[in-house]
């Protein structure tokens, strides 16, 4: 059953409050009273964080050969407590799954655009995308697509409650609210799933009130609904691949397995984005483009989609994202035609800067990837730091180049900082950052 999130900053603060009694770290360290810890040999301990980039079981299969590399890093990742039903449901179409964060997201997408087609009576996006965001706040409370038709055919106006909660989007067409997760390694380097703690971030208050024109006759039908997908299947967020390509399989069956949109089954064609370091996803979002694709959902990676928006919008083609959260996007020049499952980095920002000043670190030090998530989860992140109460000067960023040959000067120059606490924003280059940091004792390693 799916645990519906409840909602508002101030839960948010509770939960890292009582998550802060366990600081970062196994028992071989102590935290004063400062929140900085000591090792036994009483050398300072610093306290190593990660975001959604990196806090996965991916990061850990890089130190399989070093155990307890990882052991003292904590993070946030963008996860709604999907619940033991809809995890059996997606390992039913593909057995081999052991990460499902995007999934639910990426799920409801295709639920979306479908319920908004509908409504609309049109497969064309620029008729039906004024309905997403009615899709997701007021009207009749639904939980599946099949509740959710019924109440379109009644000439009702529903309110999806999906696998990933309430969304409520906003006038952008992104949620006002979020769940994330608090995730911990364990010594072995993976993700310990019995630690893990969801917190909450973000204010429903903000979600838009108009809910779109007027909708078509019940019944109407029309021209099929077609999905393509820009799904990470190679580059750094491959990983996502995956499940995402399992929550799509899966949403667009139970779409046509209770009728469809428009009369017809949904169609859907998958691609892969790549990342931006190549232009995979350009080649892709073409190929989509030509096979006809009224909606694209993707990309992942926040660089991969501000590639492809303006060729994708400016065709009449919508896109809906499970996973770019760059706070870039929520006011560009889209047409109306881009949306998003997930928030963007302000409020996982609010999430990170909670978990970290929770746990009493006074200095923090920041690496990030030099693109529009690097970069933008990190001057969110020390904003909200600075506006709790660190001093600016407590605070030190740096941006780094991810395909850079070694991060030797950036180590040293946290070394030189020597902060209670390290954030490191990022994807797969992530584990040559944390080898440098190991080496110079500020990292994980206990």
């Amino acid at each position: 059953m799916r645990t519906h999130p409840t909602l508002g900053r101030t839960l948010v603060l509770g939960a890292v409050v009582l998550l802060a009694a366990s600081a970062c770290g196994s028992g071989s360290s102590d935290t004063d009273s400062a929140g900085a810890s000591t090792a036994d040999d009483g050398t300072k301990q610093v306290n190593v964080y990660g975001a959604d980039g990196n806090m996965n079981n991916g990061l850990g299969e890089d130190f399989a050969d070093s155990p307890g590399a990882l052991a003292g890093m904590r993070g946030t990742v963008l996860l709604t407590d999907i619940g033991p039903e809809f995890r059996e449901r997606l390992l039913g179409v593909d057995p081999s799954l052991t990460n499902f964060n995007t999934a639910a997201e990426t799920y409801d997408a295709v639920v979306i655009a479908s319920l908004a087609a509908q409504l609309a009576g049109s497969n064309e996006a620029t008729v039906w995308g004024p309905y997403v965001n009615g899709v997701t706040f007021g009207g009749e409370a639904c939980t599946t697509f099949a509740e959710c038709s019924e109440v379109v055919a009644g000439g009702g106006n529903p309110d999806y409650d999906g696998v990933n909660g309430p969304l409520a989007f906003t006038d952008p067409g992104e949620p006002s609210v979020a769940s994330f997760a608090i995730e911990s390694f364990t010594e072995d380097g993976t993700i310990d799933e019995d630690a893990r703690e969801f917190v909450q971030a973000g204010d429903i208050d903000d979600a838009a009130t108009d809910e779109g024109p007027a909708p078509a006759a019940p019944g109407t039908t029309g021209a099929p609904l077609v999905i393509g997908s820009l799904t990470p299947q190679t580059g750094s967020l491959a990983y996502q691949g995956p499940q995402q390509i399992a929550a799509l399989t899966l949403a667009v069956t139970d779409v046509n397995a209770a009728g469809g949109v428009l009369g017809n089954p949904v169609q859907l064609n998958t691609g892969d984005s790549g990342d931006a370091s190549t232009d995979t996803a350009t080649q892709t979002a073409d190929r989509l483009l030509q096979q006809g694709a009224n909606v694209i959902v993707g990309a992942s990676s926040s660089g991969v989609t501000l590639t492809v928006i303006d060729a994708v919008t400016q065709a009449g083609v919508a896109m809906i994202s499970p996973a770019s959260t760059s706070d870039r996007l929520t006011d560009y020049a889209d047409n109306g035609l881009f949306f998003r499952t997930v928030p963007p980095d302000t409020l996982q920002a609010r999430a990170l800067a909670d978990l970290i000043g929770g746990d009493g670190n006074n200095t923090v030090g920041i690496l990030a990837l030099n693109d529009p998530y690097g970069t933008g989860l990190a001057d969110n992140t020390a904003a909200d730091l600075i506006s709790d109460g660190l001093d600016e000067d407590s605070i030190r960023s740096l941006v780094y180049d991810p395909t850079a040959a070694n991060f030797d000067s950036e180590v040293s120059q946290m070394v030189e900082f020597n902060p209670d606490a390290i954030l490191v924003i990022g994807f797969e280059e992530t584990s040559r950052i944390i080898e440098g940091l190991n080496a110079q004792g500020i990292g994980p390693q206990r």
